[in-house]
């Protein structure tokens, strides 16, 4: 059987102050086409369909053609909710959907009720686990610690145990989307920590032949198995040196895997420079980045006249500019930001009462903080899911 494996698309969302949906509509036309042409048997979306819980109409508009496109090739889809989407608005109408070849998981409970389609080999079961909140499912799978790895694990427990009453020889695709170790961030993916570890590890997933996730926007292979496409598009200055595609995988009769990168349409390379003002207007090197996005980083002492609209007349499509005086990291006029670069809340309280008393958090004390993090980052996600 071969499947074409992408995530991530967040149908919506802008790219600094640039509209994407042309682009993501561009996408969707590949997406089709690669399916038609490379003989494709189902299409896996790991998550986060959209970018966030209610999406602005144009994005549904394009996730309704995308749907219609899919079903009008007759090709299977199996799609689940990420962490931006809202689980219950995005499974509407699912039932019916259903019978139209587009299979969409957002439930947790459904997390062991695979879909079950088939080849000349016999059945392939697709299990989709919707991203799973602690928060708001440790209830549901009956974990006594509300962390990712235990909850994932728990609906891990349960796809095994359906997979172990079905017949013989019956080969196994389970989507999801988490944050799996190993895998690298960037900067445009939205925190899942909770209880100060975000990752699962791989070994989670035990037991099935493929592992077909979403949430990291990178494409990497994590092992053989086990695999993320990225997003389709580029999102944030992070991902310059990101090869965007989907995974074309052929699942073989006894389960082995074998997978190829099928690269996604590039509305406009992203480039990241960085120099004085007039050394990066001035620098030949620099021109074949003339037509990309461009992230400028200024390291003049003194902030310089006009900069952005200096900067676009030789780079006319410049999104962001930063500000980065070359200075001692205890130099007192580097600016706040910098100093809290990189720094997760936690740290930068912790940070904050050392400051204070002289003396850093104790173990009971950090312990507070952890769970007070966890439970307003946990409040604002109901909150979101209830909108």
């Amino acid at each position: 059987m071969r499947l074409l494996h992408t995530s991530d698309w967040h149908l919506g969302r802008a790219f600094h102050r640039v509209n994407m949906l042309g682009a993501q509509a561009e996408f969707i036309g590949h997406l089709v086409t690669t399916v038609r042409e490379r003989e494709v048997d189902a299409v896996v979306v790991s998550g986060d369909v959209y970018d966030r819980a209610v999406p602005p109409l144009a994005a549904v508009e394009l996730f309704d053609e995308a749907l219609h496109r899919l079903a009008g090739l007759g090709v299977p889809t199996v799609m689940i909710s990420g962490n931006h989407d809202s689980a219950r608005r995005l499974g509407v109408g699912a039932g019916l959907i259903d019978r139209a070849g587009i299979h969409l998981r957002t439930e947790p409970s459904a997390a062991a009720t695979p879909v079950v389609l088939g080849d000349a080999h016999g059945d392939v079961a697709f299990y989709g686990l919707p991203y799973l909140e602690p928060a708001l499912v440790k209830d549901e799978f009956a974990v006594d610690k509300a962390g990712h790895e235990a909850v994932l694990g728990a609906a891990m427990d349960r796809v095994r145990a359906d997979l172990a009453t079905r017949a013989p020889g019956t080969r196994s695709v389970v989507l999801a989307h988490a944050f799996v170790t190993g895998g690298q961030a960037s900067d445009s993916e939205r925190d899942i920590t909770v209880g100060g570890v975000a990752a699962v590890p791989a070994g989670v997933f035990d037991g099935v032949d493929y592992v077909a996730l979403g949430h990291l926007h990178g494409c990497q292979t994590l092992t053989e198995r086990v695999r993320y496409s990225g997003s389709p598009l580029a999102y944030s200055f992070s991902e310059t040196d990101h090869r965007k595609s989907t995974w074309l995988v052929d699942l073989d009769a006894d389960g082995s895997v074998s997978a190829e990168r099928v690269d996604c349409p590039v509305p406009r390379p992203l480039a990241r420079i960085k120099g004085t003002l007039d050394g990066l207007l001035a620098d030949p090197g620099l021109a074949r980045h003339e037509e990309a996005w461009v992230e400028a980083t200024l390291t003049d002492a003194v902030r310089p006249a006009d900069p952005m609209a200096r900067l676009t007349e030789r780079f006319p499509h410049t999104l962001s500019l930063v500000f980065a005086p070359e200075r001692a990291p205890d130099d007192p006029s580097v600016s706040y930001a910098r100093r809290l670069a990189g720094r997760s809340d936690q740290q930068i309280a912790q940070d904050f009462v050392a400051h204070v008393r002289g003396l850093g958090p104790d173990e009971r004390e950090t312990a507070v903080l952890r769970e007070a993090f966890d439970a307003a980052r946990a409040d604002a996600v109901v909150r979101e899911v209830a909108r």
